[in-house]
């Protein structure tokens, strides 16, 4: 039995039975729902899910963090692109009807930090930046530790796991952390950052909803976005619109499309309509969502041309701001700040959404200024075998983070970039 440092912690030791080690600390929590031998747990490809399509559904509205990138219609629309090596553990309850508990994505990476070093990362992509697990609320220790000691008794997964975009606070981290306390594994931390979120009156004593935009801006930006409308209604009519079913929100699609494709991310290659399996990709996932009500598009439109566009994705008490696009030519306008206001507006006056992601960078020049509430995310590491290479994955992870840091600045350098942010920014 050897001692490993976790990442701010006092060593933690790890044991030399991690399986048996997770199930006694599955079996130690208190107001356990599920026994210890009450849940079985399997191994699928992302690809082979659509027969448990309902289940996964049911769990998704169950989860005790919502995360919609998790979710079937987003998730299966983005497996043949981003998914096709992936696939997830499945907790099931063994009662009958027996009931999909949680939902645990990931892929077997072989050569992570460039060396031949076998780990288990949780599923993410550049259109999902989430990493929280779907686990039904009420059983999130016994479930977690089901799923931990899964993979610790597999010896066809690695003994590594890297969970990527992890809220660090939130009921699932702090399910996570109790059961990795208790079975002693080493976990570390990295590539700490958060990102802008919409949160009103948290910590408040009152509603701060109508006064929130008029807070975060401040009168001179209030002045100066009433001077940039005054400029744009002189170029023609001007109109908000948002669309919500299935056939208005395929139209808006169109325009978020053209927009995209226009801007900067159209001349360095990466806007969704530059790649036709990205955009069906897209396409379906919004599609879906929309059937379901869970996604708006709201767009500018001037005589009837859109000039800016907003996807805004949700499930349940929870919205998820996913992208934005606008028409270059109108840049001295400020129409993706305006935008982002109107949107902001109309997540405010919904009192049936407690929160709004940004899925933005850290440190976003617009929505940071826009937004006051954070979302604290990071890379957490865990070995769940004893016998994994934790001190060397420890190491190889943060020289990781040092560079991916490193390359975010030279990015922001670059004068594209510098260009984007300026025009994007709040003064």
């Amino acid at each position: 039995m050897g001692a490993r440092v976790v990442s701010g912690q006092a060593p933690v030791v790890a044991l030399d039975g991690a399986a048996s080690a997770i199930a006694s600390a599955r079996r130690a929590v208190v107001a356990d729902r599920y026994a210890a031998d009450a849940l079985a747990v399997e191994w699928r490809r992302l690809d082979q899910l659509s027969s448990i399509a309902d289940d996964w559904r049911d769990l998704a509205e169950r989860s005790v963090e919502p995360n919609i990138f998790y979710e079937p219609s987003f998730a299966r629309a983005a497996v043949p692109v981003f998914g096709k090596d992936a696939g997830a553990i499945l907790v099931w309850s063994k009662a009958t009807p027996r009931r999909l508990l949680g939902f645990f994505p990931s892929r077997i990476e072989t050569r992570r930090y460039g060396v031949k070093l076998p780990v288990l990362v949780g599923w993410t992509h550049p259109y999902a930046p989430l990493g929280v697990p779907l686990v039904e609320t009420g059983g999130a220790e016994p479930i977690i530790a089901a799923w931990l000691a899964h993979i610790a008794a597999d010896a066809s997964l690695p003994g590594l796991l890297v969970l990527p975009f992890l809220p660090e606070a939130g009921a699932f981290a702090a399910a996570l952390s109790a059961i990795l306390r208790r079975a002693r594994m080493p976990f570390a931390d990295f590539n700490h950052h958060q990102r802008a979120l919409l949160q009103p009156n948290e910590g408040q004593q009152f509603d701060e909803r109508p006064f929130y935009v008029e807070q975060s801006l401040g009168q001179h930006q209030h002045k100066e976005l009433r001077r940039h409308w005054r400029r744009l209604s002189d170029a023609g009519a001007i109109l908000f619109t948002v669309a919500t079913e299935r056939a208005p929100v395929a139209a808006a699609l169109e325009d978020f499309f053209s927009l995209e494709a226009g801007g900067w991310k159209g001349r360095v290659g990466t806007a969704a309509a530059g790649d036709d399996a990205v955009r069906r990709f897209v396409g379906n996932a919004v599609e879906a969502l929309a059937a379901e009500g869970g996604v708006a598009i709201e767009r500018i439109l001037v005589d009837g041309r859109a000039i800016a566009a907003a996807i805004i994705l949700r499930s349940g008490r929870f919205a998820w701001f996913w992208k934005i696009a606008y028409d270059e030519r109108f840049a001295r306008f400020s129409p993706g700040v305006m935008l982002s206001v109107v949107v902001t507006d109309d997540l405010l006056d919904d009192l049936s959404i407690a929160s709004t992601d940004s899925c933005a960078t850290a440190h976003h020049p617009m929505i940071d200024h826009l937004w006051r509430e954070r979302l604290a995310l990071c890379d957490r590491v865990v070995a769940v075998r004893p016998q994994a290479p934790f001190a060397l994955a420890h190491r190889l992870e943060r020289l990781r983070a040092t560079g991916i840091a490193g390359a975010r600045h030279l990015r922001g350098l670059l004068p594209s970039n510098r260009n984007y942010r300026r025009r994007n920014t709040i003064r």
